[in-house]
């Protein structure tokens, strides 16, 4: 009899993380279940019955014995989203988990893995360093809304018996953001600095925020997936661990471009739901295997991927 294998399915594999955590299981000897067709994210009623089939294919391409891994990278909510905007999400979200469970996919052989986020989770915490420990602060719709996602698949893992990974993880950056997406402090600085156009922030230069690669955070979830087993679930923070302020940021900005970036401040009705101070350090193991990427080395990678985005798009090369 032949050793079982195991398999992953990506929601959202076209996202920030959702390729990010693709690119770090093509380095292990997981085999990728991929759809080629896009979900229809803004017509319920249509992505419960494509999120249905696509759990049957799935389960379809598995062996009896062999391991598999949800992974659900999928949303495009932000802070500023409304509690009716969230709605689709998180029955997205409920409905999948409900397809595993009517599926032939076996309980004891699965996991789940939530990309949850712990700077919407903590925005009103009150503790200097936030750890898994730290009583939550939720202030907005979307952070909500990922508690209930939270639940939904805590629930799931009791009802049904799989493992479970809650990743709660801090503001991720990377090549590649949606353009469409209000959010993404790094990117949105790349860009206006490409286009010489001013830079908008609504929050106090001395706000300190976590900033981790895409990468780093795929590295960590699956580091963290391997001691989840069934009917075991887990919540880690996943984080850099080295704060840094947004005139740090700017300061990096500058270095690279040679140039200072244009910045206008102002509030906004949202700037009192964020904390102007977060840091993490995550007390669950595994342990990080590895250093988190440089900002400095990512800010260039980052300003590098957009400048050649930029062209491609038709633009005249960009100064510097």
């Amino acid at each position: 009899m032949s050793d079982a294998a195991n398999h992953a399915w990506v929601i959202g594999r076209g996202g920030l993380l959702g390729s990010a955590i693709e690119r770090a299981l093509r380095r292990t000897d997981v085999s990728i279940f991929i759809l080629e067709q896009r979900f229809s994210w803004t017509v319920p009623a249509v992505l419960q019955r494509e999120l249905e089939v696509a759990c049957g294919h799935f389960a379809a391409s598995l062996g009896p014995r062999d391991r598999w891994t949800l992974h659900w990278a999928a949303g495009m909510g932000s802070m500023g989203s409304t509690a009716q905007d969230l709605v689709t999400e998180t029955a997205a979200l409920e409905g999948l988990l409900g397809a595993v469970e009517r599926s032939s996919l076996c309980a004891e052989h699965g996991r789940v893995a939530l990309a949850s986020s712990a700077g919407a989770i903590y925005a009103g915490a009150t503790d200097a360093v936030i750890d898994e420990r730290t009583v939550e602060g939720p202030t907005t719709a979307y952070a909500h809304a990922k508690l209930a996602q939270e639940r939904c698949v805590l629930d799931h893992a009791a009802r049904f018996g799989t493992g479970a990974l809650i990743a709660r993880i801090s503001t991720l950056y990377g090549a590649g953001q949606a353009s469409g997406k209000r959010q993404g402090l790094l990117t949105h600085i790349s860009r206006c600095l490409i286009r010489n156009t001013p830079v908008q922030i609504f929050v106090p230069l001395d706000t300190i925020r976590d900033y981790l690669a895409a990468d780093d955070a795929a590295a960590i979830m699956l580091d963290a997936l391997d001691g989840v087993g069934p009917r075991r679930t887990a919540m880690k923070i996943v984080a850099s661990e080295r704060p840094v302020t947004i005139s740090e940021i700017l300061s990096i900005f500058k270095r690279l471009a040679r140039r200072p970036p244009r910045i206008v401040t102002s509030g906004s009705a949202s700037s009192s739901l964020y904390t102007r101070r977060m840091q993490f350090r995550s007390r669950v193991p595994p342990s990080r295997s590895r250093p988190p990427l440089d900002l400095l080395i990512g800010i260039s990678r980052l300003l590098a991927a957009e400048r050649l985005r930029y062209v491609a798009a038709g633009h005249r090369p960009p100064l510097s």
